[in-house]
């Protein structure tokens, strides 16, 4: 199948389509009709339960614009770009990384510096994709991401639309740490939008302007804190490691979470736990695992906050698209947010047993400095702060060559000063005006700063690659039938209750058993339009696992001839096109053990 049977089915039965038609529609932006809006509930819905509730994590929902600091210390402004080039002829603007994987064997552009790009393009004679004109030659800048707008009227707040969910739980750490108990591990989770002013949207719903994230923030204590590997160590999937990648016959291969953890092919065990945990969402939401792998990213391409990453990906027409991102954050976030902001980022972990400890203090003469080194003086006094719990041995050196001590070999500090940095420009002060001393002191515990791993999914995404993945095509009483095999915990709708025909009561009864289906807590449809078999048709082609159908038995008015017992409705299973008899009065609990997979159809 192709991208296009995807998009023509997802128009044409209400799962997606593109946004302001009327208005000629607006690249990467999407509307989620009346089926995608269910499926995509259901998603997040499954992934909630897995990775919010059974992890025993916190959920909260954040705004989607925030204040310019945020991003400042979240180096959003500095480091979120992507490479665009523009066409000298026709102006259009496109991703040069896109251009040179598009046309050529490289696989990951994005991992290459602009300079590299650049050469390909000339080396390749690459062309616009919209006119055909060479692009050797073009310059190739980075384009940040982010929509900017503006916070109250006027432009004395700028803002930004947040390009991730995640900086939303950053910079509440402090008080969501309070809900916590102050207790590590915790795991904070949201479900939102997010937004990135892509350069040139493609591929329906897989590059896109406005998306929506699934996203789990834990954090831990890195010394202490380890994952219950045991739980997913049995989870096999296809891995694919940067060494891998850049080794000239390289390829993905299967392994255990347990085997690529002892092996040291996946390095932060945390990352390893939310693979194997990934691994087995995916499946159940009706990815399939012949077309997926996980791979890691090379150095090039890793974020800007990232120790380690893997992605899962999905082979989705023709191409491997990155469906969620594992990342091992460190504590690159809450440090900057810590240093950035007025708040403490940390948390205070008590020791079994108090400790005393040798710690270096200071405490700068400012009757010294503030003559000495005027408006600079009061930095300059927090810079000595900083350097004595940094490196202590170079008041040291100082102290001793005040004294007279120093040695045969020149070293810092022979003068008697420490030299210090404020803004880019260097400070010599005397030893003896920055007060150096070494005090015992009883602790009773210590301020951490915790790590953050990151298991960060795409709704969209996946949503789209399950509608690729399920969709099927076969031969029902000599004609082609299109369905989608979704699983049924996920299907936009559950049932589908059919009258044989809306007359002599049956419509009126099967209104009335839709009604019960619903009250149980079943997606339900009607449908009294048409012959049985277009009806059926239908919800096959939406996914809809289970159809019921009130004929003439039901309501005890038994023909010659049908066949049942009285009081029971036709349930005909989508798959196999099977179909039996259920009693009315069973049947909304057999429709609820058969979409929560407690029932399959053949016990039934």
């Amino acid at each position: 199948m192709s991208a296009e049977d995807v998009v023509e089915l997802a128009k044409r039965r209400g799962f997606f389509l593109q946004a302001a038609g009327a208005y000629g529609g607006v690249s990467g932006f999407y509307t989620f009709g009346p089926q995608g809006a269910a499926l995509k509930q259901n998603v997040e819905d499954s992934w909630r339960d897995r990775f919010t509730i059974r992890e025993g994590n916190m959920e909260v929902d954040a705004p989607t614009v925030m204040p310019e600091p945020v991003f400042e210390a979240s180096g959003h402004l500095d480091g979120f770009d992507d490479m665009l080039v523009e066409c000298p002829e026709c102006g259009e603007s496109h991703r040069a990384d896109h251009i040179v994987e598009d046309n050529t064997d490289i696989e990951e552009a994005e991992s290459m510096p602009i300079a590299d790009v650049e050469e390909v393009i000339a080396e390749y004679e690459l062309v616009c994709p919209t006119c055909g004109t060479g692009l050797a030659g073009q310059a190739i800048e980075d384009f940040n991401l982010m929509f900017e707008t503006n916070i109250g009227p006027g432009s004395s707040q700028p803002g930004y639309l947040r390009p991730e969910t995640a900086q939303g739980i950053f910079v509440e750490f402090p008080q969501l740490a309070e809900y916590a108990r102050n207790q590590l591990p915790f795991g904070v989770t949201q479900i939102g939008r997010a937004y990135r002013n892509e350069i040139s949207p493609r591929k329906s719903l897989l590059r896109v302007r406005e998306f929506t994230q699934a996203e789990l923030e834990l954090f831990i204590d890195p010394e202490e804190d380890e994952p219950d590997l045991e739980s997913v160590a049995d989870v096999t999937a296809p891995f694919y490691p940067a060494t891998e990648q850049e080794a000239e016959d390289g390829e993905p291969f299967e392994a255990t979470i347990g085997e690529v953890v002892e092996e040291g092919v996946v390095g932060k065990p945390w990352v390893a736990y939310y693979l194997g945990v990934a691994k087995q969402w995916y499946e159940s939401i009706g990815v399939d695992m012949d077309r997926f792998r996980f791979r890691q990213h090379l150095g090039g391409e890793l974020a800007h906050y990232a120790a380690d990453c893997w992605d899962a990906e999905a082979e989705v027409d023709g191409d491997w698209i990155e469906l969620g991102g594992f990342a091992y954050r460190s504590d690159y976030d809450l440090g900057k947010h810590h240093d950035h902001s007025d708040e403490e980022f940390t948390i205070f972990k008590q020791y079994d047993e108090p400790v005393t400890v040798e710690r270096p203090t200071v405490d700068p003469d400012m009757s010294v400095l503030g003559p000495e080194f005027g408006g600079a003086a009061s930095d300059v006094g927090d810079a000595l702060e900083e350097l004595a719990e940094r490196n202590p041995d170079a008041f040291r050196e100082a102290q001793r060559a005040s004294e007279g001590a120093s040695g045969d070999e020149p070293r810092a500090g022979e003068d008697g000063t420490v030299t210090v940095e404020v803004d880019g420009e260097s400070y010599d002060v005397s030893v003896d005006a920055a007060n150096f001393a070494v005090e015992e002191v009883t602790e009773s515990g210590e301020h951490v700063l915790p790590h953050v791993v990151e298991p960060s999914l795409g709704i969209d995404r996946a949503l789209y690659t399950v509608l690729d993945h399920s969709y099927r095509t076969d031969e029902v009483d000599g004609e082609e039938r299109t369905y989608l095999d979704l699983p049924a915990e996920v299907a936009p709708t559950t049932v589908g209750v059919f009258p044989l025909m809306d007359r002599d009561g049956l419509g009126e009864r099967a209104r009335e058993v839709a009604e019960e289906l619903r009250e149980a807590g079943l997606s339900v449809t009607y449908d009294d339009s048409g012959a049985i078999g277009r009806r059926y048709r239908r919800q096959d082609e939406v996914g809809t696992p289970f159809c019921v159908t009130v004929d003439y038995t039901t309501i005890g008015e038994a023909r010659d001839d049908d066949e049942g017992e009285p009081g029971t409705v036709t349930v005909r299973e989508r798959d196999a096109t099977a179909q039996t008899r259920v009693p009315v009065e069973d049947l909304a609990e057999t429709l609820v053990a058969l979409r929560d997979g407690e029932l399959s159809f053949e016990d039934v």
